[in-house]
């Protein structure tokens, strides 16, 4: 699949959170190979996907390392970026984790750990940005929650409120900072079936039943979520703010 070309994202600088695996590191190819400046963070070492992204595109991102958890230590990684590659005109808030918990069993150091990275940070990372957006006369923030607290799901409960979170913050700061033409969007895909998923909750049986709810047939990968999210930072989206897209595959619509 080929990505659309949008000629106003060449030379923009753009943070993706977790953008060196998964979902996160389709989105930085992708921009890569529109020609913005790409600063991604994660807790792991990016060099070897820095460098086979400067082997695939011929543009290498810049890679800082960071536990988006502990705010000061995300917010100075965003002003890293900034200093490196201009003040941050597009953020895509993508890292998350998904780990499965019983409530009942759930205890207040395990629900404050999954909020603070799933949604605590993404606020975090939004006020980090906005000041220079503002300086620069717009920009776009792109938020991923997910389709799971809109299909009556369990098994992670802290994930679900968090992403339901998500796309109230969304909202609010669309709202609040619109004056600005900085506009605020979420993503919510359904199940892309990136390493980690394959790894941990993927069986045969398990897809086939996912598949069967879906509209379309095929799995959803992560490059399919990346023309979205190219969509949104563009100025071919210059006047959609405050939404949330859904990207299932028609899942909730049966």
């Amino acid at each position: 699949m080929t990505d659309p070309v949008f000629p106003d994202l060449k030379g923009r600088s753009v943070f993706v959170t977790g953008g060196g695996s998964g979902i996160g590191a389709a989105l930085t190819e992708a921009f890569l190979r529109q020609g913005a400046k790409v600063a991604f963070c994660q807790r792991s070492d990016g060099t070897a996907f820095c460098d086979a992204m400067e082997a695939a595109t011929g543009n290498r991102p810049l890679f800082l390392p960071c536990d988006i958890s502990v705010v000061d230590q995300l917010q100075l990684t965003l002003a890293t970026a900034a200093k490196a590659q201009g003040p941050i005109t597009v953020l895509v808030n993508n890292a998350a984790n998904d780990q499965r918990h019983e409530t009942l069993k759930t205890d207040q150091a395990f629900w404050d750990w999954s909020i603070n990275v799933n949604l605590r940070s993404y606020f975090f990372a939004c006020q980090s940005v906005l000041p220079g957006m503002q300086a620069a006369g717009g920009g776009s923030i792109i938020n991923f929650s997910s389709i799971s607290f809109m299909m009556a799901d369990k098994g992670y409960a802290a994930y679900i409120t968090a992403n339901a979170g998500i796309v109230g913050m969304t909202r609010t700061l669309a709202r609040e900072f619109g004056p600005d033409r900085i506009r605020v969007n979420a993503v919510a895909p359904g199940w892309v079936l990136t390493e980690r998923q394959k790894e941990l909750w993927v069986t045969p049986e398990a897809l086939a039943a996912y598949l069967a709810r879906q509209c379309l047939p095929d799995p959803i990968a992560p490059e399919d979520v990346a023309g979205t999210v190219l969509f949104l930072a563009s100025d071919a989206a210059k006047m959609m703010t405050s939404q949330t897209l859904i990207l299932d595959g028609g899942y909730i619509s049966s």
